[in-house]
């Protein structure tokens, strides 16, 4: 993976973190209020290793009591 895509995966994980951390939720949390998500992909995401695919946007979003919208929320540049 190429440096601009590690820095977006790293600013969009502390984003995700920090919309989970501000609603008082667990990890665990988000996966029970998720549909397929596991603990190990939302960890992923939170430190920047996982490029993901839409439906899991969708249902982490779900996981975190927020819209898509928004999770797309954060500056990347």
């Amino acid at each position: 993976m190429d440096v601009l895509k590690d820095e977006i995966l790293k600013k969009f994980g502390e984003h995700v973190k920090d919309l989970r951390t501000k609603s008082g939720l667990t990890q665990d949390e988000v996966v029970l209020n998720s549909s397929k998500i596991t603990k190990g992909t939302v960890s992923d995401i939170e430190n920047g290793k996982r490029n993901f695919a839409f439906t899991t946007l969708i249902d982490l979003a779900k996981g975190l009591n927020v819209s898509p919208k928004d999770l797309l929320n954060f500056k990347f540049d």
